[in-house]
């Protein structure tokens, strides 16, 4: 009798999650970021509310929970009710890079969570003070091994971290890492001379290096640029099979109704698609992808596998 009962209330949910699917979305969603406002993770979560509200009638409120490098605002949505209406708008460190970085990360990126699709991605820029004599790439890779361990690279995350760190390693060079806070400060202590080389995201240092407050050398992505085309890519520059790029995506909590969460995919690849949204996410110099949830958590699974061996032989430590 009791199983007899615990299939029916198995039953009565699956019925119901079916329904409140077909009705979705029926009241307001949420939209939880782990950056404080004004930050590219909190403008891109606010370009698609503003387009989930605009074509779904809902109002979707956009809710900052940052600290601890993301994991605040991703352990609220994983704790979360998988119904649709509390969703994450996270990046590559939080996804991809926090699982290799952490022992005790309270989340698993692909057993907790929906990836629903990413909204755009960017490179890295690979920058210098202009003092330092190199020209491009091969002459600093030249440069540092001639001068092992007195050049220096700022850090203003982890994921810049792994990214300089992959390219030491992919190149034989020592380079020191010197900590700073975010972008900003690691691009201004390059300016002054702190350090001399940074690797970092595109949107904040174009306009440095296009008024020659820096000399970038390459971006990190397979392909160059749109944003830089006169920057080539570390693999054309010499540095063979090297790609890394940022993004930032969307998720919901595991268990989310397939059918709700297949009505996500297709509106992040309609909006992404949209003349407006294009030329702000181009302003910021990031390229609209929406893929599907598939491709998505596969890509996820793949900087997975691939930044663990970098974070491990670099002994990077985040706990």
């Amino acid at each position: 009798m009791r199983a007899k009962r615990s299939l029916v209330f198995i039953a009565l949910c699956a019925a119901a999650l079916a329904a409140s699917a077909q009705g979705y979305p029926s009241k307001p969603i949420r939209i939880v970021v782990g950056f404080p406002p004004g930050g590219g993770n909190d403008i891109v979560a606010r370009l698609v509310g503003a387009k989930m509200q605009e074509a779904w009638g809902q109002p979707v409120v956009i809710d900052n929970k940052p600290g601890a490098n993301s994991i605040i605002a991703t352990e609220f949505v994983m704790k979360s009710a998988p119904d649709g209406y509390t969703l994450l708008v996270n990046a590559t460190g939080g996804m991809s890079v926090n699982p290799v970085l952490y022992s005790k990360l309270p989340y698993h990126t692909l057993r907790d969570f929906v990836s629903i699709s990413m909204i755009g991605m960017f490179p890295m820029v690979v920058v210098v003070n202009p003092s330092l004599p190199v020209n491009s790439v091969q002459e600093l890779i030249a440069y540092a091994k001639a001068n092992p361990g007195k050049l220096n690279y700022a850090a203003g995350s982890t994921a810049f971290q792994v990214a300089t760190e992959m390219f030491k390693q992919m190149t034989g060079t020592d380079i020191r890492h010197i900590p700073y806070k975010g972008s900003v400060q690691s691009i201004n202590a390059v300016m002054a001379g702190d350090v001399q080389m940074t690797i970092v995201d595109s949107p904040p240092v174009l306009p440095h290096v296009k008024a020659k407050q820096l000399r970038g050398l390459a971006v990190t992505s397979a392909t160059r640029a749109d944003s830089a085309p006169e920057l080539r890519t570390l693999a054309e520059a010499g540095v063979p099979g090297y790609e890394m790029n940022l993004w930032i995506g969307l998720f919901a909590p595991a268990g989310t109704p397939a059918e709700i969460a297949s009505r996500l995919t297709a509106e992040v690849a309609r909006m992404v698609k949209l003349p407006d949204m294009r030329e702000r996410l181009a302003a910021m110099g990031i390229q609209p992808v929406g893929n599907t949830s598939e491709q998505f958590a596969g890509m996820i699974r793949n900087e997975i596998a691939k930044y663990g061996p970098v974070v491990k032989a670099a002994n990077i430590k985040a706990d």
